[in-house]
């Protein structure tokens, strides 16, 4: 009998999935230290918008805005689901991480640097979710990346998964009909603003009076 007989051996699966993961650290690694080298890491806002990805951030008093609603009506131990809008991510985490969760929902890999709290998601798969993610959500806040009955619809399915409480829904105001058909929520009165100006109106919606807590 060979001495090295009795050393466990790792499988071929077992073993690429073990590279993968530790690639996946290396990577958040090397982000995160670009970031700190530039001083981003500090700020609200550490990547720039991808429009191939149909991305737009927020203006500040939009963000702002939604931060101060998901406090006031968020109650300690709570958790918030953001879907497709990181730029959120860390004034809320800022503002709530002390008495809350925040778990960030989002296709853009450049924000895997803010794991374990992110979350990697396609709206094409729309419960490709963990499962113990399901119905455990007091706030689900989503921005789909298109203004599309497909994305929109998607998106939806998710937030049904998620939620067990209250939603808040940022799209283009042409979408209105079919947010609140699908979800059943309402138009309010207040409106987020992009730091680069669209050309399509953009509305939000809720399920709660959300314009009280602005």
């Amino acid at each position: 009998m060979e001495e090295d007989d009795d050393v466990p051996r790792l499988s071929a699966e077992t073993f690429a999935a073990l590279q993968e993961f530790y690639a996946e650290q290396t990577k958040r690694e090397e982000i995160l230290s670009k970031l700190e080298a530039d001083n981003k890491l500090g700020e609200k806002i550490i990547f720039e918008e991808n429009w191939q990805l149909s991305q737009f951030w927020y203006d500040e008093e939009t963000v702002q805005a939604l931060v101060r609603v998901i406090d006031r009506v968020l109650t300690d131990g709570g958790k918030v689901a953001l879907i497709s809008c990181p730029t959120l991510f860390v004034p809320l985490k800022r503002q709530i991480g002390h008495r809350a969760s925040v778990t960030l929902l989002e296709y853009d890999r450049r924000f895997e640097v803010h794991a374990p709290d992110f979350i990697f998601y396609d709206y094409n798969h729309p419960d490709k979710l963990p499962p113990d993610m399901e119905g455990s959500y007091d706030i689900v806040v989503a921005d789909p990346p298109f203004l599309s009955e497909e994305c929109v619809t998607k998106t939806s399915q998710t937030i049904k998964l998620l939620a067990k409480g209250k939603i808040v829904f940022c799209t283009g105001t042409i979408m209105k009909g079919l947010v609140e058909n699908i979800l059943d929520l309402k138009c309010c009165q207040f409106q987020p603003h992009h730091r680069n100006n669209l050309a399509n109106e953009f509305s939000c919606y809720a399920n709660f009076d959300l314009d009280d807590f602005v």
